[in-house]
């Protein structure tokens, strides 16, 4: 399948598979690159393996799992896969970070925050003393905190769920990342503080000429911060391109679904509208992931179906929508 994309790759992914000590296939030759400044949506169900994408190129697997094939980063030449922990470390928060649907995953809530976003920096960049508690200060400014001075101090429960949000946002951005993964960062934010928090994210790469791979199963978020589109289902990319090109003529059935359950097509919402569920790991069907769940399955989707691309979309699929 072709991935390349305008400008040098921020991330670039090759064959990605992840399977458990039992040899269950999570994910399955995932491949897809993201240029400098791109901003690319992951989208699907729960189930899918978007949030194990997120965590694969990071480098956070568990243990328990093991990946093969490629990832590799903006100015890191070696595999991710397989690097050294102390390598890794090195790189997150650096090259690249991740914003996290909870918040108070990522914080410590015996530390005041001031102090949590001025230790990336010092451990990242070896700011020290004054002037790491200043670049903190003004971080908590950029991402639109009241009175960050005062809000340094705060403990995180001190704050709201999207104060607390903002913070993690700026200690992701504190080192000006190449890449920068956001998983369900407002799953939990109400609408007026979702659409605030959005607009941050965007700002942020924006001025950092950064790559966002931003997670979500909110179809009409991707549509507001992202240029391109991943589609997963049963940890395979079954469908790429242009957000709006994929949102307004879907060629997979599954991303037809999607769409037609999203807020994108009326106030339906959720993904109930696409007939049965997501099968649990290991109990996605061989050849086509979607088959048992798609009512234009044929004997023929017993096969695998190949990469077809048409300009700047792909898909997966042996009897696409459209298709004369």
């Amino acid at each position: 399948m072709t991935t390349d994309q305008p400008g040098r790759p921020a991330l670039q992914v090759r064959d990605l598979s992840v399977t458990t000590r039992s040899g269950t296939h999570l994910l399955s030759d995932l491949t897809f690159a993201i240029a400098d400044g791109e901003r690319v949506g992951l989208i699907g169900e729960s189930g899918s393996g978007k949030s194990l994408t997120a965590l694969a190129v990071m480098g956070l697997l568990s243990e328990s799992l093991t990946a093969t094939g490629g990832i590799r980063v903006s100015g890191h030449e070696r595999n991710l896969i397989g690097e050294r922990e102390g390598a890794l470390s090195r790189l997150r928060g650096t090259t690249m970070a991740m914003v996290f649907q909870e918040p108070m995953t990522a914080l410590n809530p015996t530390m005041r925050v001031g102090q949590q976003v001025a230790e990336v920096l010092t451990i990242h960049r070896r700011a020290r003393g004054a002037q790491a508690r200043e670049r903190a200060v003004a971080l908590l400014d950029q991402v639109g905190l009241p009175e960050p001075a005062e809000t340094a101090h705060a403990f995180p429960h001190q704050l709201s769920g999207g104060q607390r949000q903002r913070v993690v946002i700026a200690m992701a951005l504190a080192n000006d990342p190449a890449l920068l993964v956001c998983d369900e960062p407002t799953t939990a934010l109400d609408v007026t503080v979702q659409d605030k928090v959005l607009g941050l994210i965007v700002d942020g790469v924006e001025a950092r000429d950064a790559a966002l791979l931003f997670i979500t199963h909110d179809l009409a978020v991707v549509s507001r911060v992202c240029e391109r589109v991943l589609v997963m289902y049963g940890g395979r990319i079954v469908e790429s391109g242009p957000v709006g090109q994929v949102f307004a003529a879907p060629r997979h059935h599954y991303t037809a679904g999607l769409v037609a359950a999203s807020a994108l097509t009326g106030p339906r919402g959720g993904l109930s509208a696409i007939p049965g569920t997501v099968p649990s790991a290991g109990r996605f069907p061989t050849g086509c992931v979607f088959r048992t769940r798609c009512a234009a399955a044929t004997s023929e989707c017993e096969i695998q179906p190949r990469w077809d691309a048409a300009g700047a979309q792909g898909w997966a699929c042996h009897h696409p929508i459209g298709a004369s």
